[in-house]
């Protein structure tokens, strides 16, 4: 059994994970939404790429997910190291995008 200052400093440790828990629930419903409006802006079958990363992100209406379901979303080429994603590479490059280098 754990001495009752052990205890105490777990379940300080516990109520400070759970805020931080509920701050970033609240920070990705803002992210979310602030998403919805920008993919909607963009219009849905368009292609972006992130200078940066070369990662291309096409805008797409989801059939549905698993725990929400979503009016407008985004599909990804894979980032370096990543296996894939969900936006194909092929498909990326069919629409001029430059991919080959990741």
């Amino acid at each position: 059994m754990e001495s009752a200052n052990e205890k105490e400093n777990l379940q300080k440790r516990l109520f400070e994970l759970a805020s931080d828990i509920e701050a970033l629930k609240k920070q990705q419903t803002k992210n979310y939404e602030e998403l919805n409006q920008v993919l909607t802006m963009l219009g849905v079958d368009t292609y972006h790429q992130d200078p940066i990363t070369k990662v291309v992100y096409k805008v797409v209406v989801p059939s549905g997910t698993f725990v929400e379901y979503k009016t407008i979303n985004y599909e990804r080429t894979a980032f370096s190291g990543e296996k894939r994603g969900t936006l194909s590479k092929k498909e990326a490059m069919e629409n001029g995008f430059n991919v080959s280098g990741e």
